[in-house]
């Protein structure tokens, strides 16, 4: 199979039709063997009634759907792993995305030799600086330092093109959806590409995912990311690094204290006890606190990254 589809979507029943024809001409046109994997994240209105039409009626269309809203980035995982095809496309339901980029994504992929390519929708509409344009600029920015992809523009758009085995290599998580590439040049596949691309304007119903609280989970998923990407296999290396620090100056700042009382008791004078002295308890602590984290690099070390649970998603239907 050429191409694999993937559309994660809530509450997008006015959209799902029109979009699967608008695929399904793109792909005729260019004589593509392709899937479409609807992935249903839950949806509230008659999203899944709509799929379950178009599969009757036409073979490459598949479904799945999930018995609640998990998120974008679980609808991915699923679709992910069902995914058949060499090339695999992700856009969203809203028709904002344009099939009409499939074939030239194709060909980055297959004949270019790109690992990953992901849209650069320029002429978006810009909307409210405060609450859109600003954080955005600022997300794409940190990104883009974080990553180290400096070459992308648009970490947030959902039509990408993905080579199979880069999909079946990384695990999607959490909000992670936004920092696929990142996640890709993780696992080794580091020709990652962009293309600017089309953006339409909403046909039907209002976006899904607005407001300053997107980029705040944002900016925190991304620092979860560097951060297990960066010491996921190796907490100890930052965690007994912090703790040795802290236990030391807690030691050196109870053997000062000591010390000091030492001083005063040989010179004739009366220090009193070293515990009559504040300093003595924030050493020890000081101590305490680098103790706990030396033993949390240990801990770390044997459950990082080995949860069972991070994708237990639950499924009602398959198609």
């Amino acid at each position: 199979m050429d191409i694999s589809v993937v559309v994660p979507l809530y509450n997008e029943e006015e959209s799902i039709a029109e979009l699967h024809a608008w695929i399904k001409r793109v792909m005729d046109e260019n004589n593509f063997s392709y899937e479409v994997i609807f992935c249903n994240d839950g949806s509230t209105d008659h999203s899944w009634d709509v799929i379950e039409e178009l599969s009757a009626k036409y073979p490459e269309v598949h479904g799945i759907k999930f018995r609640r809203n998990y998120g974008k980035s679980p609808a991915l995982f699923c679709g992910f792993e069902r995914a058949e095809g060499d090339v695999v496309i992700t856009m969203d339901a809203d028709l904002q995305d344009s099939p009409d980029e499939i074939p030239e994504l194709y060909k980055m992929i297959m004949d270019d030799g790109y690992d990953l390519v992901s849209g650069y929708k320029m002429n978006r509409r810009q909307g409210d600086p405060l609450s859109k344009t600003i954080p955005t600029k600022l997300f794409n920015a940190t990104a883009r330092k974080v990553s180290g992809i400096h070459n992308l523009h648009d970490f947030n758009c959902g039509l990408k093109a993905y080579r199979k085995d880069v999909v079946k290599s990384i695990e999607v998580y959490g909000e992670m959806h936004r920092y696929i590439p990142y996640l890709a040049k993780n696992a080794g596949f580091t020709k990652i590409g962009e293309k600017r691309v089309h953006h339409q304007a909403r046909q039907h119903g209002v976006s899904k995912f607005m407001g300053w609280n997107r980029f705040v989970n944002g900016y925190l998923d991304l620092m979860s990311l560097w951060f297990i990407s960066t010491f996921g296999r190796k907490p100890m290396h930052v965690f007994g690094f912090l703790g040795s620090i802290m236990f030391l100056i807690g030691l050196i700042a109870a053997i000062v204290v000591g010390a000091y009382k030492l001083i005063g008791l040989y010179n004739g004078n009366n220090p009193g006890l070293v515990t009559d002295s504040p300093y003595f308890y924030i050493s020890l602590t000081t101590m305490l606190i680098g103790t706990q984290l030396f033993l949390a690099g240990f801990l770390g070390d044997m459950i990082s990254r080995n949860s069972s649970e991070r994708n237990n998603y639950q499924i009602s239907k398959v198609i």
